[in-house]
């Protein structure tokens, strides 16, 4: 089963899982589950082939929510859902194909649509750093600033190294081998009729209005709400706003 990273006790309010995206993991969700589980129990999860969740030779979408799927089901109850990014398309298959484990749905800066952006130059980036001489994080970041223009995106990359077995926490080949997956969208049928809210940050163009269409088809109760001045990272760049509104859409 995947790692989990557990926060706050059970209360009367329903149980809320976190699913980070690409090159993520639970404990980049630490700040946003520590706020929320002031008044819920918040399970935060390293995805497979990321974190010290357990490697495995496929990454799909379906593979995704099977997991997911299995850690609901080992808390004995539903559970609200939020996914960002590839967490976010990871969450929207599970509450397709198993609606009866997901209470309410947020949807984090994504679509269920294919994407044409390719992420592979990343995993040639963190390829390219050569781990044997890297003793602390800052040497990795140093290693990373002629391949990742973005400070941000080098300290996120940072935060899934292994500095004391010199590894990355990721399953780079299989990532890299299942790109065309992860910036797909799977062929899945049938509409999840719960509540649902796709929260994008107003600088991103992830979701665009022309995929309203697909959202409701597949989402019929969807509803839309945007965080202005954030981008893609809207929990990373705007956390007061991003966590407010998940306390009003979840309830306190």
């Amino acid at each position: 089963m995947l790692n989990t990273l557990e926060y706050g006790t059970r209360t009367a309010l329903p149980d809320l899982l976190i699913v980070h995206g690409l090159y993520g993991s639970g404990r980049n969700w630490g700040a946003i589950a520590k706020r929320m589980a002031q008044t819920r129990r918040v399970i935060s999860v390293d995805q497979r082939n990321h974190g010290t969740s357990p490697w495995f030779d496929t990454h799909s979408y379906e593979d995704m929510a099977a997991d997911l799927a299995e850690v609901i089901e080992a808390q004995g109850v539903p559970m609200d859902v939020m996914g960002h990014s590839m967490g976010g398309k990871a969450a929207m298959v599970l509450a397709l194909k198993r609606p009866d484990l997901v209470n309410r749905l947020i949807v984090a800066d994504i679509a269920p649509v294919a994407y044409t952006h390719d992420q592979s130059q990343h995993i040639a980036a963190m390829r390219a750093v050569d781990l044997s001489k890297v003793e602390k994080r800052s040497d990795a970041m140093i290693a990373l600033e002629p391949l990742v223009d973005d400070p941000a995106l080098r300290s996120f990359f940072t935060q899934s190294l292994d500095i004391e077995n010199k590894k990355w926490r990721l399953n780079l080949d299989v990532l890299e081998r299942d790109m065309p997956k992860i910036i797909g969208w799977p062929d899945v049928s049938g509409a999840y009729e719960g509540p649902t809210l796709f929260l994008s940050g107003a600088a991103s163009d992830y979701v665009k209005p022309e995929d309203r269409t697909t959202i409701r088809a597949l989402f019929p109760k969807a509803r839309f709400a945007k965080i202005n001045g954030a981008g893609h990272w809207l929990h990373a760049e705007k956390p007061r706003e991003f966590i407010q509104t998940l306390q009003a859409w979840l309830g306190t």
